[in-house]
């Protein structure tokens, strides 16, 4: 691991909306990792809490209320699955970013498909930790800060201040990551965007290929925005995905 991160020029500073630091939790039973990703975390500005174990993280979450949670896939007690389905029934919104050993497509996609915001595979950078993070809390904590717009397409609504999202007068309850994606196609209506784009716009990284990703993300947002009503969300085959108005 590197941790140059302590010597590098440091980015703003995001803090909570009432200007407190914002919350990490890192869940990880390799210790002296965790002391590293902690100390980079803490660099940043950041309040930093940690756990070991997965019944030590789902205590420590309810606790300490973070705004974004660094959890190991494998844990000596339950695994991250688990331990992400349980702090989800507190906080269904927080962001987690999965640690995990294996590389294998399979097994970076099912911490996704199971509602995990982002994964990376060891070994990996601390720089590559704290960018992620960031990324991660961008969606969530500051967002309501750098938005004072309600978007509005068809009779899709979204409130960038709340995270309010509402079709034909029914509220619809989207994670973060949902948001963002959401967020991007509404405020490029009618506009075929890439795959590629919306890597860079929605998860602000070289996702390294993974553009299953996107589909992934695509088909959670059909099954919320368009189930049992007229799509609004349109896949243009080569070309990328647009959102419309019904007709």
């Amino acid at each position: 691991m590197s941790s140059s991160s302590a010597n590098a020029a440091k980015s703003p500073a995001l803090t909570r909306l009432d200007g407190s630091p914002v919350r990490v939790l890192v869940v990880d039973d390799e210790v002296n990792l965790t002391e590293l990703l902690s100390m980079a975390l803490r660099y940043e500005g950041w309040d930093v809490r940690s756990a070991g174990t997965g019944s030590g993280a789902v205590r420590t979450a309810k606790e300490f209320k973070p705004d974004a949670v660094v959890l190991d896939m494998m844990l000596p007690d339950f695994d991250g699955l688990e331990v992400l389905r349980r702090m989800r029934e507190a906080d269904p919104n927080i962001p987690v970013l999965f640690l995990t050993a294996k590389d294998a497509v399979e097994d970076r996609v099912a911490g996704l498909t199971a509602g995990g915001d982002d994964y990376v595979t060891k070994p990996f950078s601390l720089e590559e930790i704290v960018a992620r993070v960031r990324a991660l809390m961008r969606r969530t904590v500051i967002a309501a800060v750098d938005a004072d717009h309600v978007l509005v397409v068809g009779d899709l609504t979204l409130d960038e201040d709340s995270h309010e999202v509402v079709r034909g007068g029914d509220a619809i309850s989207l994670t973060a990551t949902e948001f963002e994606l959401l967020r991007y196609l509404m405020r490029n209506p009618k506009r075929v965007l890439s795959k590629a784009q919306i890597l860079d716009r929605v998860w602000n990284y070289d996702f390294g290929g993974q553009a299953n990703v996107v589909e992934l993300y695509i088909s959670y947002l059909r099954k919320k925005i368009d189930a049992g009503r007229e799509p609004m969300i349109h896949t243009m085959r080569g070309a990328g995905y647009v959102l419309k108005p019904a007709t």
